[in-house]
């Protein structure tokens, strides 16, 4: 199968590698002019979970933008998979559009809401979502290492016919190079499984400044987060989507507050459960540090507006309040501008005021 990978960072240069390694054409794309010269030189080197180490040089050279290939290939692309950032969904899909032929699928790699976006872009395209299970983080160019495990959870927003998943069977194969493909019959409640989860350990870890398992310590962020996901599972609901657990993380419906609850002291068992699952989270992803914080480092444009900001637009057309991630996204906001900066005590006199 002929691949183009739009974004070569931890993810998309995994999958890239991958793909490769698996024997598929792949094309990378890369916007750094020194990042396509080293693959294009040196491949991709990836590191496994056990240290293991491994290369495969690339068999395409890679290009900055995916029409770019056509000159020197003219065969349509079976598949294109973007793994950018969210806020360069549009701007990377009008570059890419020239190179879609009529059976291109595009399979989407984002954090958000991504395939409406993508269906306006590449109207007649066939958009297949995708929730990616595991992590990795690019030390360099063309160097890769995974920091945690899982496969792909792909699927479309509304519920496909058995003729329409058995197309893509062909696809999934090649995919499964990464690890594990499910093709999710309720891909929707994934997909905002994964809204949720991410509004909650991107944007905390934001405004924190600190690895999830340090925030989580604290009970004042673990109760905003589950106010969090409370209001993300409220706008679902009002939306339709029946949430479904994200392959090995939350199932959310766990970590949602009743009115009782949230009336409630420490003490109400079902509230203290709530607080030791989010521990062992904690415990569990202790390291991971948040990819928004990265950005805003870098001061790059933050994914706040597709993750809590999403859910306060959704919220106000349907009439659901979302006090919380609406205040968040405000937070994020004045860090990006340089009026506020991520600490561990800013997040804590938030989350007093909020909870």
């Amino acid at each position: 199968m002929r691949i183009g990978v739009i974004g070569v960072g931890g993810i998309g240069g995994v999958m890239a590698a991958c793909l490769t390694r698996s024997g598929a054409h792949v094309t990378a794309v890369a916007r750094d002019p020194a990042a396509r010269e080293r693959i294009a030189r040196d491949g991709y080197h990836v590191t496994d979970l056990d240290g293991t180490t491994w290369r495969v040089p690339s068999n395409s050279p890679p290009v900055a933008i995916l029409p770019d290939a056509l000159s020197a290939d003219a065969r349509p692309f079976d598949a294109v998979v973007l793994t950018t950032q969210a806020p360069a969904l549009e701007e990377a899909l009008v570059a890419a559009r020239p190179a879609f032929g009529p059976s291109t699928v595009l399979v989407v790699c984002q954090n958000g809401l991504p395939e409406a976006r993508a269906e306006k872009v590449l109207p007649g395209v066939r958009v297949l979502g995708s929730v990616v299970g595991w992590g990795a983080s690019m030390v360099e160019p063309g160097t890769y290492r995974r920091t945690s495990g899982g496969g792909l959870q792909l699927g479309q927003m509304t519920p496909m016919s058995t003729q329409a998943r058995d197309a893509l069977g062909p696809l999934c194969d090649v995919l499964r190079a990464q690890g594990s493909v499910e093709l999710a019959d309720n891909f929707a409640g994934v997909r905002w499984s994964k809204l949720a989860i991410n509004s909650v350990t991107s944007t905390l870890g934001a405004v924190g400044g600190e690895a999830l398992g340090a925030l989580l310590l604290h009970r004042k962020v673990r109760r905003l987060a589950l106010e969090i996901f409370s209001e993300v599972e409220a706008v679902a609901r009002a939306s339709g989507v029946r949430m479904a657990p994200v392959g090995g993380t939350l199932d959310i419906s766990r970590v949602t507050l009743t009115d009782a609850e949230r009336g409630a002291r420490m003490g109400r068992p079902s509230l203290i459960g709530k607080h030791l699952l989010l521990l062992a989270v904690g415990a569990k992803f202790r390291k991971m540090r948040s990819s928004m914080l990265y950005a805003l480092e870098r001061k790059r444009p933050p994914e706040i507006d597709f993750l809590n900001g999403e859910i306060v637009r959704r919220g106000a057309e349907l009439g659901v309040p979302t006090p919380v991630n609406r205040a968040l996204v405000e937070r994020v906001r004045e860090i990006e501008h340089g009026r506020e900066r991520s600490s561990v005590r800013g997040l804590l006199n938030l989350a007093a005021q909020l909870t």
